[in-house]
This record gives structure tokens, C-alpha cells and sequence, in this order.
């Protein structure tokens, strides 16, 4: 009942969510809201950018690159220099080199991925200017992307897709601070904690025991690690620390944060192009996949496992408790994880190396699959229209005509790019798996042996090239090894694909509309919508199922345990 209740009340939220944030999103980047007008031109001035100056795709992306390697420079050194910097109470010293590598790459291309547990690393200063500053620049960088390939779909024989500066200001003060703000008070008027004070000395006078309890800035880091989709907690234990998501009503607060701006930039898509219907159909495919996972993933957890069962091992009533709150249950546990990792958030409020074989399939699925369903800030939006386009091509070979998407025909370099951009995280995952189970420095970072252990390696690199952030917990991750290698995957998952991406946005941008006729192969109805779906499912399958089939199918059908 009370998961019933839960699941009822996101709907209504994402609901209303997805037509009036998706409308507040479509005024901001088309210049139609601007109450924040002083700050904007202050910061225009400080920075000397010309807002009413556009960029072509090529100048655009030059300066997002720019953007991200000057961010990534600033992040390392402050994780590197934190031991002699103000604000660390704890008097922590400066992050090593390979892990202040991995955790400036990990923020910058908006994946969290945290090889480290960040009450004991990470100085207040540190968690404050270099993670969570980087939490609200990263995923606005993601939403500058997604707009660019959305005017390049609006646009005719335009040579222009925007300010890369302007788009970045404008989503940074008019969508993440005040949802954060808002956001972050409910969190502490709900317990979260918020606090400079340092950590506190609890002593017990009858037993003698004494324990020291970490405190920090954490309400405020958690509205925006949720809203992002960033999903880097200011404590290792992450959405199950009671200082980070105290109650049920927060559980449902960072679900919702995770999946609302994903949500809402469907909206922001047909109301950019003109078809309310499009954005609507880019919705229900992303619906589809997620109740796929999530259904799989309730299945998993309210069962258990072939394993289990042969053990003779009892369980409760509620299914698999192992590594999760009680105050959450399965079901809740379960629906955080699901939207966690089909968002790119990799937020947890239960261990994921404490899933069900069945439950860990459902969780790196969604990543597997392009991280769609709803995916990233932006980022599941541009991703979910490179399958469209590929889509579509699919169905102008089956009509024998050149496919269009919006009146925009889709020619050999349209497929290319987009081709391009969605293979890239595949082979960067395979490559970086197979290359991880083949040596010893991969191999002795696996706490398990078996299909757990490649289990464990291969949903590292598929997290990592995702920029989802989420871990088994079962892989030590800071070493040398997998700090380099994996920052490698995430810079090619976020940079390989948005430059394909990007310059897609600059030839569609170019483009006549073609206007429809009796050929044209509609792309805002449910035959399209089965056909964007079929897509992305074949893609990923083809793609993933033999390595699936080593790690957690074959667990799943085994009856030991591993």
C-alpha cells in the first residue's frame, strides 16, 4: 500500500512537473523570463561576453571544451592543495594525484563517481567550491548540449545554435539555484544536516564508548546532487545516511528531483519544435524502458535467487533486505536505485552489491541500454534523439524514401554523427572491461571472484561511461588503475558523444524543412514511438548480452553462491 502511495504521488508530481517545468525551461533558454536581469549582466560584464552575440556549433563547442579542461584544472588543484586551505576542521590532507585525477574528471563531466568516502577525504572546502560548485556547472553544461541539438532540429538554414556562455549563465540562475534553494530548505527542515561546526564527540557516561560523528554542509550539497543528476553525497553511505535523506518524504523529494528536469525537457523539446506530440512520444518511450527496469528490479528483490533459495537461507517477508534500510523497504530501496541509475544520478539509498543477480540486471540495464529512461540532465534528452534519428533512418530504408525527422531529411552524415555518438560508450565499456579482467591491476580490485567479480569490473566502466556514478561497492576503485582508466571512460563518455552531438546540431541547423507529404513517415505517433523503443533495445542488446550473460544472468541461474 504504501508503495502503491508512493508510486501514485511521483506520477501526479512528473505529470504536472513535465508541462509547466517544461515550459519555465522553454522560456528561460528562449530569452523569455529574465527577473534575474541585474545578475545576468553583471556577470555578462564581469566575463565580458556579448549575450546577444550567437556562436556557430564549431565556436560553441570549442568553448564548452575550454569551459571543462579549465574546470578540471581548478578542481584537482583545490583537491590537491586542501590540506593547507581554509575550512577543514578535520585538518585532512590534500587528495593523492591519481584520485584528485579521477574525482576533478568525475564532477566536471557530471558522474560522481567517488572513489573515496567523502566524510573523511574531502575538507569542507573541497565538498563546497570543488564538488558542488561543479554539481550545478556540469549538469547545465548538459542542458547546453541538449538545446543545441534541439534548435538544430527548429531552425532553417541557420548558421548559428547559440551562446554556449549565455546558455550556461541562464540555466545555472534560472533553473539550479532556485530549485536547489527551494529544495535544499525542505531537506533541512526535514533533519538533513547543515552545518559548519565541524565533526561532533558523542561519549556515552555508563559504558564509557565515545564516538565521533562527521557533520558538514549536506543539505544543500543534496538538493543539488539529486537535481543535477549528480548524485556524489557528501557521506560514503550516500542517500542511506540518515544525516543526507532522513525521512520518507525526503526518499520521495530526491526521486523526484532526479527525475524531474529529465522529465520536463521532453516538453522543453516539442514546445521548441513546434509538436507538443513529439516530445510527448520521446516521454513514453522513456517510460517504457524505466517501468521495464523497475519491474525487473521488484521482481529480483521481492524473490531473491536461485542461489538463495537452494541455500535453504530464510527470508522476510519483504524479499532481500541485505544492504537496505528498513525504513525504506524493498520496494522503496528498489525505486530510488531504478530512477538513480536510468537519470545518470548513481545515487544509492541501498548497496547495490546486496542486489539480487535479477535487481543488479535491472540496474545496469538502463545504462546499458544509452541511459534514456529519462537519462541525464541533457543528456538523456540529446542521447534519446541520436536512437530517433538512427529511427528513423531505419524507417525511411523501410519505405524506400530519405528519412526525415521534423521536416529535416536525415542524410549519410546526419547517421554518421549520430552512429558515431552512440557507439562510443559501448566500446569504451567493452574495451575497458576486457582490458580490467585480463590483468592483475584489474583484476585484484574485485572483492569477489566469479560472474560477481566481472560483474563488479564490467558495471564500473558501463557506470563510468554512462557519467552515472553509481558502483556495486563490491571493486576497489582507488588505485591507480581504475583512477586512470576510468576517468578515461568518463571523459570519452561526455566529450566523445557531445561533439558528434554538436556538430549533428550544426548540419540539421543548416537544413531547409521539407514540408510534409503522403510519404512522409510521421515520427509523433505510437508506431514511431514502438519503432524509437525497438531501437534503442536492439542497440543495446546486440551490443551488451554476451557480457550480461558472463556476469549476472548466469548468476542469476546458478545455484551458488558467489
Amino acid at each position: 500500500m504504501q508503495f502503491t502511495l508512493t508510486i501514485s504521488t511521483l506520477c501526479i508530481i512528473l505529470i504536472f512537473t513535465w508541462r509547466f517545468l517544461g515550459s519555465y525551461i522553454t522560456a528561460v533558454y528562449t530569452n523569455k523570463i529574465n527577473y534575474l536581469r541585474a545578475a545576468e549582466r553583471l556577470i555578462f560584464k564581469a566575463l565580458n561576453i556579448d549575450q546577444f552575440g550567437e556562436q556557430s556549433w564549431q565556436r560553441y563547442t570549442l568553448s564548452l571544451v575550454v569551459f571543462s579542461i579549465v574546470s578540471i584544472f581548478i578542481t584537482y588543484a583545490l583537491l590537491r592543495l586542501q590540506g593547507g586551505l581554509f575550512l577543514n576542521p578535520q585538518h585532512l590532507a590534500g587528495v593523492t594525484p591519481a584520485l584528485s585525477f579521477n574525482t576533478a574528471v568525475s564532477f566536471v563531466t557530471n558522474t560522481n563517481w567517488q572513489n573515496y568516502a567523502g566524510e573523511t577525504t574531502m575538507s569542507y572546502l573541497s565538498q563546497m567550491v570543488s564538488l558542488s560548485v561543479q554539481q550545478f556547472v556540469s549538469p547545465a553544461v548538459g542542458m547546453c548540449v541538449a538545446v543545441v541539438l534541439i534548435r538544430g532540429i527548429a531552425r532553417r538554414e541557420s548558421k548559428t545554435v547559440g551562446n554556449f556562455w549565455v546558455d550556461l549563465v541562464r540555466g545555472v540562475l534560472y533553473i539550479f539555484l532556485p530549485l536547489a534553494i527551494v529544495s535544499g530548505i525542505i531537506f533541512v527542515s526535514q533533519g538533513a544536516v547543515q552545518t559548519l561546526a565541524g565533526p561532533i564527540l558523542i561519549k556515552n557516561s555508563l559504558t564509557h564508548f565515545s564516538q565521533t560523528i562527521p557533520r558538514g554542509p549536506v543539505a544543500f550539497m543534496e538538493a543539488i546532487k539529486e537535481l543535477g543528476t549528480n548524485g556524489g553525497g557528501f557521506f560514503n553511505a550516500n542517500g542511506s545516511h540518515p544525516f543526507e535523506n532522513p525521512t520518507g518524504t525526503t526518499n520521495l523529494l530526491s526521486i523526484v528531483l532526479m527525475l524531474s528536469i529529465p522529465v520536463a525537457l521532453t516538453y522543453t523539446f516539442g514546445k521548441m519544435v513546434g509538436n507538443i506530440k513529439q516530445g510527448f512520444i520521446l516521454l513514453l518511450t522513456m517510460a517504457i524502458l524505466f517501468a521495464g527496469c523497475l519491474g525487473l528490479a521488484l521482481y529480483g528483490e521481492s524473490h531473491g535467487s536461485i542461489a538463495i533459495s537452494s541455500s535453504h537461507v530464510s527470508q522476510t517477508i519483504s524479499g532481500n533486505m541485505e544492504g537496505k534500510e528498513v525504513r525504506f523497504g524493498t520496494s522503496n530501496s528498489a525505486l530510488y536505485n531504478i530512477a538513480s541509475t536510468q537519470t545518470s544520478t548513481g545515487s544509492v539509498n541501498s548497496a547495490n552489491d546486496s542486489y539480487t543477480p535479477l535487481g543488479t540486471t535491472a540496474l545496469i540495464s538502463g545504462m546499458m541500454l544509452g541511459e534514456v529512461s529519462p537519462g541525464g540532465v541533457g543528456s538523456g534528452l540529446y542521447t534519446i534523439l541520436l536512437f530517433a534519428i538512427i529511427a528513423v533512418f531505419i524507417a525511411g530504408l523501410m519505405v524506400g524514401r530519405t528519412p526525415e525527422l521534423l521536416g529535416k531529411k536525415i542524410q549519410a552524415k546526419e547517421v554518421k554523427l549520430a552512429g558515431l555518438a552512440i557507439l562510443i560508450m559501448p566500446i569504451t565499456v567493452l574495451v575497458f572491461t576486457g582490458i580490467a579482467v585480463a590483468i592483475h591491476a584489474g583484476q585484484s580490485g574485485a572483492f569477489n571472484r566469479g560472474p560477481q567479480g566481472f560483474t563488479e569490473i564490467l558495471y564500473a566502466y558501463t557506470s563510468q561511461a554512462n557519467n552515472n556514478g553509481s558502483a556495486l561497492a563490491g571493486l576497489n576503485g582507488n588505485t591507480d588503475f581504475y583512477n586512470i582508466t576510468g576517468a578515461i571512460a568518463m571523459m570519452l563518455g561526455r566529450f566523445a558523444v557531445i561533439l558528434p552531438t554538436t556538430a549533428l546540431a550544426g548540419s540539421l541547423a543548416l537544413k531547409k524543412t521539407v514540408p510534409n507529404s503522403l510519404g512522409t513517415f510521421k515520427t509523433d505517433n505510437l508506431l514511431f514511438g514502438g519503432l524509437l523503443t525497438g531501437t534503442i533495445v536492439l542497440v543495446g542488446g546486440l551490443t551488451f548480452f554476451p557480457a550480461l550473460a558472463l556476469g549476472p544472468i548466469v548468476q542469476s541461474l546458478s545455484h551458488k553462491v558467489f
